[in-house]
C-alpha cells in the first residue's frame, strides 16, 4: 500500500510540474517551476537549473531555490562553472548517448559515502567537495536533454543528516528532467513565435507591432515619471532607384546595410529599440536618454547613411518629450511630430537631422504641421496605432 502510495504521489508531481511550466509566462518562470517543483518532488531543500554553454565551456546557473546559502543568489547574474572542473557534465550530457547512445540518466552523489558514486559507479570528487562548501549532505543531478542534445541540468540538494538519495530517486529524477525538458522546449517555442512577430524578417531589427508596444509603454511612463523620451524617424533616399535600375535583391542589400548602420548607432543610445517600419522607413526609439544625446547620433546615423554605397542618405525627423513641443499625452502624437520632422528633412534634403520644437518651440513649422495637418495628410503619411489625442 506504501509503494502504490509512493507511486500515486510521484504521479502526481509529474503532473503538478507538468502544469506549472505549462502556466509560466517566460523562460525564466519555466525554469523557475521547474526548480520549485522538482525540489518538491524529491522532498530537496534546494533545487538549480543550469544551462550548458558550449561555446563558454561553462555550466550557468539560471536560477536557486530553496535554502540558499551565502553567495547564492535566486537569479544569479552570472553564477557559472567551468566544464572541466564537473567532467561528468561532458560525460553524461554527451558521449554516454549522443549517436545513439544510452539515453542520459540522472546519478546521485552524497558526502557520506564518498566514493560509491550512486547511478555512475563513479567518484565526482567536485561535486562532493560543492557539497560540503554549501554546507549539504547529498545530490542528485539529472541532465536535461532537447531536440536530442544536452542542454543542460537540474540539481537537488539534501542537507546534512536527511535520507540520502537512492537510484529510485535518480530515476524519478530522469523523469522529471524529461517533463522538465518538453516544458523548457514548449517555451521556447513561444519566444521564437513571439520573436518573429516583433521582428522584421529582412533586417533582423524590430517591426513597426513592436514599436507600436513600446512606445504605448515609453509614454505611459513620461506621463507617470517625466521620463525623456525620444523618437528619430528616418526615410532611406534613393531606394526606388535603385529597385528599379539594379533590381529588388540590391535594393535588399541596402535596406539591410542601413539596418545595421541604425543599430549599430542604437546601441550608442542605452536601451535604445531600432526597428525598420516597413518600405525605407525606419526609427529608433530611446526612453532616458537626454534630447541633445538623442540629436547627436540622429546626426551621426545620417554621416553614416550618406557614406553608404549606391544609397543617397536619409532624411531624419526627431522628436523628443525633453524639447519645447508641448504636453505628450499619447504615443501618437510623438510619433506624428518625428514623422513631420523627417518630412521637412525631405523636403529640404536635409544632411542633418530636423528636430521639432527647436526652431520657435509651439511656433516651430514641425510642431504646426504634426497638430494641424493640411486636409490632404502629408505629415502622418504611414498609419499608426495608438490612442488619439
Amino acid at each position: 500500500m506504501a509503494a502504490g502510495g509512493e507511486c500515486d504521489g510521484r504521479l502526481r508531481a509529474v503532473v503538478e510540474l507538468a502544469q506549472a511550466m505549462a502556466a509560466a509566462r517566460t523562460p525564466l518562470e519555466t525554469v523557475s517551476a521547474a526548480a520549485e517543483r522538482v525540489m518538491s518532488a524529491l522532498d530537496g531543500s534546494f533545487a538549480a537549473v543550469s544551462v550548458w554553454e558550449r561555446e563558454r565551456g561553462r555550466l550557468r546557473v539560471l536560477v536557486n531555490a530553496g535554502e540558499l546559502t551565502a553567495g547564492e543568489e535566486r537569479f544569479p547574474e552570472d553564477e557559472s562553472y567551468p566544464v572541466h572542473d564537473f567532467p561528468e557534465i561532458v560525460e553524461f550530457l554527451h558521449e554516454e548517448w549522443v549517436g545513439g547512445g544510452a539515453e542520459p540518466r540522472a546519478w546521485v552523489e552524497d558526502m557520506a559515502a564518498e566514493g560509491n558514486g550512486v547511478g555512475s559507479g563513479v567518484y565526482r570528487h567536485e561535486r562532493v567537495a560543492a557539497l560540503r562548501r554549501r554546507g549539504r549532505g547529498c545530490c542528485v543531478v539529472a541532465p536535461v536533454v532537447l531536440h536530442g542534445r544536452a542542454w543542460g541540468e537540474l540539481y537537488v540538494a539534501r542537507p546534512p543528516g536527511a535520507p540520502a538519495f537512492c537510484r529510485a530517486d535518480a530515476d524519478f529524477a530522469t523523469v522529471l528532467a524529461a517533463v522538465a525538458a518538453a516544458g523548457i522546449a514548449q517555451t521556447e517555442r513561444l519566444e521564437e513565435v513571439r520573436r518573429l512577430a516583433f521582428t522584421d524578417p529582412l533586417t533582423g531589427l524590430a517591426n513597426r507591432r513592436a514599436v507600436d508596444a513600446r512606445l504605448d509603454e515609453a509614454v505611459e511612463r513620461h506621463l507617470a515619471d517625466g521620463v525623456v523620451v525620444s523618437l528619430v524617424v528616418c526615410d532611406l533616399n534613393g531606394l526606388k532607384r535603385v529597385n528599379d535600375t539594379l533590381g529588388h535583391a540590391v535594393g535588399d542589400r541596402l535596406l539591410e546595410r542601413f539596418g545595421s548602420v541604425l543599430s549599430l548607432c542604437g546601441a550608442m543610445l542605452p536601451g535604445a529599440l531600432a526597428a525598420r517600419l516597413g518600405g525605407d522607413e525606419f526609427c529608433l526609439l530611446t526612453v532616458g536618454p537626454p534630447a541633445d544625446e538623442v540629436v547627436r547620433v540622429a546626426g551621426e546615423l545620417c554621416r553614416r547613411a550618406a557614406g553608404l554605397e549606391l544609397g543617397e542618405g536619409v532624411a531624419c525627423g526627431v522628436a523628443s518629450t525633453g524639447d519645447p513641443i508641448g504636453a505628450v499625452g499619447t504615443a501618437r502624437r510623438l510619433f506624428r511630430l518625428a514623422d513631420a520632422a523627417q518630412y521637412r528633412a525631405k523636403a529640404a534634403r536635409a544632411a542633418g537631422p530636423v528636430v521639432a520644437g527647436r526652431a520657435g518651440g509651439p511656433a516651430d513649422p514641425v510642431v504646426r504641421l504634426a497638430d494641424h495637418p493640411p486636409a490632404v495628410p502629408v505629415a502622418e503619411r504611414r498609419r499608426f496605432r495608438g490612442r488619439r489625442p
